[in-house]
């Protein structure tokens, strides 16, 4: 079955609203999530005095791309977004990415860790009083089920690669009950579902949250994110602009479903799939390591709608790193002023965490693919900012000494203005199914899918609609959960 269980259990819920009643925790809908202005002004009175960051279950209702890019009080606006200078970028089209850092733990995946949970506790199938929810990720997403979790009072596991970046395993030390590092880095995603295997077996009573397979992730960035970016588009769009495409590394596939709402707005829209190109599992079906934080592959994430995916592109990690450099050094922003790139724009460059510069690339290599003007629009999104991977240019400087004009200007011209189509693949029917098929060794294989759900995939033209579809259905099991809480 495609759709989100939403069977209830009656006994375990009563355990959910006890525990959510007395640490005195309201949910929010997906509906407020998308439009703040439905959040009620009492909840808005008391996010004034709280921090963006803070462990306080207030900060649920901040789980929104509309929060006021200030640390703490802030209250809502619109959409948080960026739009790149062709001056930066290479090319004519209007490229625009949303923006992350303004979310609680400085990462949108807080708000697809929380589409993942919510049914689940709403329903009663996850008992915050007795289970542990564990949260298995390469990075942002075990922090946003952890900080989700600390929210609930539940206790949580975040597992996550041993070689990620040291911002991540502090801030996890402070907020989840366990932190378990996997050997490896952004490319062994398979450790992760390992360890999932042997806790599973461990016969502790815990939940698994795997967000590449759970559709909570893949409905709340089509439905939060995808009408976050409408949103944008409906105020930037001048007279004969056109909407494109969108762009995104693929990670857990969560998301890239917002191209799937976008495609049903603006059918002749695109959606770009991209990762490391020294792992193109998507492009070559082949493997590898790479150093973009953020994504983790060698699989196809099982919530990947491969079937509505029309390029796949892959982004050389050197370029990443580069760029990162280039971004937040220094001698590299004095460099991109002096060429003629705004100023204040300069300043803003450390919203870009990896993800994010590998998102930009990706959105300029489909841009100069289809000669985009500058009256298209190319949508993308910034997952985190670099206050997550400060402690990766200090490596860097150790290895590599400081940064230089020089290095600005080789760093620039290569990476940024000399970003062409190579290392890109549009995919036909045979292409999409091809990668599709690789669903069955991780998935049917491995982790216990069946053979019936992956034909149904591809197959079955409600699949997809489905799960969208149970939005409202979500929303009222909240509302009535909230009801009974009684805080309302």
């Amino acid at each position: 079955m495609a759709k989100i269980d939403l069977t209830i259990d009656k006994a375990r819920r009563e355990h959910a609203i006890a525990q959510l009643r007395e640490r005195k925790i309201i949910l929010p809908t997906f509906a407020q999530m998308k439009d703040p202005n439905k959040i009620p002004q009492k909840m808005k009175e008391e996010l004034s005095t709280i921090g963006l960051w803070d462990v306080h279950p207030r900060n649920l209702f901040r789980i929104s791309w509309k929060n006021q890019p200030q640390t703490t009080g802030g209250g809502f606006d619109g959409v948080n977004y960026i739009e790149f200078p062709p001056s930066l970028t290479g090319t004519k089209a209007r490229i625009i990415a949303l923006v992350g850092k303004w979310f609680p733990t400085g990462a949108h995946k807080v708000g697809a860790a929380y589409g993942c949970l919510v049914p689940r506790l709403v329903t009663g199938q996850f008992d915050p009083t007795t289970q542990k929810a564990v949260w298995p990720s390469t990075g942002n997403y075990c922090r946003g089920g952890a900080y989700d979790s600390a929210l609930m009072g539940c206790e949580s596991i975040a597992i996550l690669p041993e070689g990620m970046s040291k911002e991540r395993f502090a801030w996890l030390s402070r907020i989840a009950g366990e932190v378990i590092a996997t050997p490896g880095s952004e490319s062994n995603v398979k450790e992760i579902f390992d360890k999932c295997k042997e806790l599973r077996a461990s016969g502790e009573d815990l939940m698994i949250f795997n967000q590449f397979e759970e559709f909570g992730n893949y409905l709340w960035h089509y439905e939060v994110t995808g009408h976050a970016m409408q949103d944008v588009l409906q105020s930037v769009t001048r007279p004969g602009d056109h909407y494109r495409g969108v762009a995104l590394t693929t990670g857990s596939a969560g998301t890239i479903a917002c191209g799937d709402y976008l495609k049903q707005v603006f059918p002749t829209s695109k959606i770009i799939a991209s990762e490391a190109l020294q792992c193109p599992t998507l492009l070559e079906n082949g493997f590898g390591a790479h150093r973009i934080e953020g994504i983790g592959d060698k699989h196809v994430p099982w919530i990947h709608n491969i079937k509505n995916t029309d390029l796949v592109v892959a982004i050389d990690d050197n370029a990443v790193v580069e760029i990162m450099r280039l971004f937040n050094e220094p001698e590299g922003r004095k460099f991109l002023v002096e060429q003629g790139i705004p100023e204040e724009f300069v300043s803003r460059l450390d919203l870009l965490g990896y993800s994010g510069i590998a998102n930009l690339l990706s959105a300029i290599k489909f841009a100069k693919y289809y000669e985009l003007g500058e009256n298209d629009i190319v949508l993308t999104v910034l997952t985190d900012s670099m206050e997550l991977y400060s402690s990766r240019v200090e490596e860097m400087r150790a290895q590599f000494g400081a940064y230089s004009t020089i290095n600005a200007s080789a760093g620039f011209a290569r990476y940024l203005q000399g970003v062409n189509t190579d290392h890109l693949l549009e995919l036909t029917y045979e292409s999409r199914r091809r990668i599709h098929n690789l669903k069955y060794y991780t998935w049917v294989e491995q982790q216990g899918r069946t053979y019936e759900e992956i034909q149904s995939q591809w197959y079955d033209p409600n699949y997809w609609t489905e799960i969208q579809n149970q939005v409202d259905e979500i929303d009222h099991l909240i509302m009535e959960f909230n009801d009974l809480v009684g805080l309302q």
